[in-house]
């Protein structure tokens, strides 16, 4: 894989991590919440004005367009394992901005899946 392809591939993955980041502060906010008939619009109009959830979804558009740039460039079997990256990215984020629990078997998880990202990327 060439330089430029793992770079395309890797800014779409970060912008992915970056989308779910957002929508996680922007939902920390509301807390847990419903959606029923009579609360549909309202809560649906806070979400929408939420600035963490405009930059969550507008991270999405982006990496949506620069994944097409990268698969029109790798085989998709190759590029698509690469988006595991971004759960090593969100779980190490969220622990560090969240407080979430990042224990032991969500660290032997993650290395495995580096170890997997790098036999995929040497193919």
């Amino acid at each position: 894989m060439k330089a430029i392809e793992f770079a395309l591939i890797l800014f779409g993955v970060l912008l992915n991590a970056a989308a779910q980041l957002f929508l996680k502060a922007g939902v920390r906010q509301f807390g847990h919440f419903e959606f029923t008939v009579s609360n549909a619009w309202p809560v649906c109009s806070q979400l929408a004005t939420n600035p963490g959830i405009v930059a969550g979804l507008s991270c999405y558009v982006v990496s949506v367009v620069v994944w097409i740039m990268a698969l029109s460039r790798v085989e998709v079997s190759i590029a698509y394992p690469m988006l595991s990256i971004g759960y090593i990215v969100n779980a190490l984020l969220a622990w560090w901005l969240f407080g979430e629990a990042v224990g032991v078997q969500r660290l032997s998880g993650i290395a495995v899946i580096i170890v997997g990202v790098i036999i995929v990327a040497r193919s």
